[in-house]
């Protein structure tokens, strides 16, 4: 069979980029060229391939335009735009700027319609969606400072410190559309593994003092007032607004006794489509009914066991059980055993001040039996141990809170039973979240955050780690089309331009699988 013709470009098509081509090949056979090193003629060259490719997305987009249409223009306002004119726009891009001349539709008081803006789905403002792309996914990992600093020296555009700030809060606008249109179109659940988690937790970030909640605010004012530049014996910062933080991921049945949890014997599953995420503008009965929401989507009918691994916080607690007969779950709430283990050896050391042997057998031998279903039996011990050694209420006090928290949260200490049914019982999974979304981006030094920008960086790193970043990211540029361009037509149809080879059709939700 023979190939397939090509239709060869007009020779005034692309000159000034051909030109430039020629002008790069010249380069490399140049005595300059043939003096340099390899890493010097790299930085050269993607220093002149860059201005290349900007120089040929300017020529095609000047072949794009000027944009007109042989049908009527008309607003969503129903009038039609009659009175045409040349207008032109720059577009910051990755790689340089570029200027897009353009036919604007107007009648006068009224906003002029740019068909062709619609076309190649421009955004408002000066930057690209490409280029708002690249500057989400640097500042979800690493500070603005550094991201400028990246975007700068990897692309063509020299976006400003706040304009990239911005582009990161743009860039979230879509992040709980996102989800709620992948919950619709997956409702039949998946096939994953048969125990379904849904954890919880807190972490604090350092706020801006007119963005934390009214309360810590309150405060924040109370203490500069009492001192000003010292904190005074007992005082608190009163500077950190609490982020919830969640995560929903299903995990197979791992059954095993207490001696093979004591013993470490084997690592359990893996957790399968795990998905994490945190809110600081949300309270946390919205992020927790947002997590049962999530799971619901996984299992519609009910059929999975579902489980809530927590570390005991009050409030935590008293919004899963609420919100889990709202939804008529069949909920197990397992505490973290790691956070038992902690106020243990706390109270060890009131009877084995010092570090030894004497100290790990202590508390190997309780947390045993607790894995064993005897917390009230331990708690119990504990304090009658405490009576008979003399101990003053302050040197008992460790002991006397261990046991309160054991006694007080016994209905969720079951480890027999969870043991034998193969629940998870540590927090693992939301501890992470917690260190990757919140400490390793939020916890800079010196860093205080606005509400906006903490939410949207919180947003870009979530769908990053729960693997959705790039379908969100289509999904954003589809909102984006609608909002900026087919919203501002006659019944949302943009009409097509002359220049158009072939039929445009506008975007579409897609199915995200």
């Amino acid at each position: 069979m023979g190939a397939l013709a090509v239709n060869p470009l007009p020779e005034a098509a692309y000159d000034q980029a051909r030109e430039s081509f020629e002008h790069i090949v010249g380069y490399l056979d140049s005595a300059e060229a043939n003096t340099m090193t390899h890493s010097e003629l790299e930085r050269e060259l993607e220093k002149r391939g860059r201005e290349l490719m900007r120089q040929m997305l300017q020529e095609h987009l000047d072949r794009r335009g000027p944009g007109r249409c042989q049908e009527p223009v008309c607003g969503a306002d129903g009038i039609e735009r009659r009175c045409q004119r040349l207008q032109e726009r720059n577009l910051e891009t990755v790689l340089g700027t570029v200027s897009v001349e353009r036919t604007g539709y107007g009648q006068p008081g009224m906003e002029s319609l740019h068909p062709l803006d619609a076309e190649l789905n421009l955004p408002d403002e000066r930057y690209s969606l490409e280029l708002r792309r690249r500057v989400a996914r640097e500042a979800a990992k690493v500070s603005f400072d550094q991201s400028l600093e990246s975007i700068i020296a990897n692309t063509g555009a020299h976006p400003g410190k706040r304009q990239l700030e911005e582009l990161v809060m743009r860039a979230a606008h879509d992040f709980d559309a996102f989800y709620e249109q992948k919950q619709a179109i997956a409702a039949s659940g998946d096939n994953s593994a048969g125990l379904l988690v849904i954890s919880v937790d807190g972490k604090g970030i350092v706020m801006r003092t007119e963005d934390l909640r009214q309360q810590t605010r309150r405060a924040a004012e109370a203490r500069r007032r009492k001192m000003g530049k010292r904190l005074s014996k007992g005082e608190k910062k009163h500077a950190k607004r609490m982020a919830t933080v969640a995560t929903v991921y299903s995990i197979a049945a791992h059954v095993r006794s207490a001696e093979a949890v004591m013993q470490g014997a084997s690592k359990g599953p893996r957790p399968e489509n795990k998905r994490v995420w945190a809110s600081v503008e949300k309270d946390p009965e919205a992020v927790i009914a947002q997590a049962f929401a999530e799971a619901r989507q996984r299992d519609p009918a009910g059929v999975k066991q579902w489980v809530a691994l927590v570390d005991g916080a009050p409030e935590q607690l008293r919004l899963l059980r609420r919100i889990a007969r709202k939804e008529a779950v069949a909920l197990t709430i397992v505490m973290d055993v790691i956070h038992v283990i902690e106020y243990l050896w706390k109270a060890g050391r009131v009877f084995h001040p010092a570090s030894g042997a004497d100290l790990e057998g202590w508390v190997q031998h309780r947390v045993n039996n607790i894995l064993q279903g005897k917390a009230g039996l331990m708690a119990g011990g504990m304090r009658r141990s405490a009576t008979r050694h003399k101990l003053s209420p302050e040197d008992r006090k460790p002991v006397d809170i261990c046991a309160r928290y054991l006694l007080n949260h016994s209905q969720y200490l079951r480890y027999d039973r969870y043991l034998a049914r193969g629940l998870p019982i540590a927090t693992g999974v939301i501890e992470g979240a917690c260190r990757h979304l919140i400490k390793d981006r939020m916890d800079v030094t010196g860093a205080r955050w606005s509400l906006a920008g903490a939410e949207a960086v919180l947003r870009l790193r979530a769908l990053r780690s729960s693997g959705d970043f790039d379908q969100y990211w289509r999904f954003h540029e589809m909102c984006e089309y609608r909002r900026t361009h087919q919203s501002r037509y006659a019944d949302g149809i943009v009409p097509r331009t002359e220049q158009s080879t072939s039929e445009y059709r506008a975007p579409h939700l897609r199915v995200i699988k």
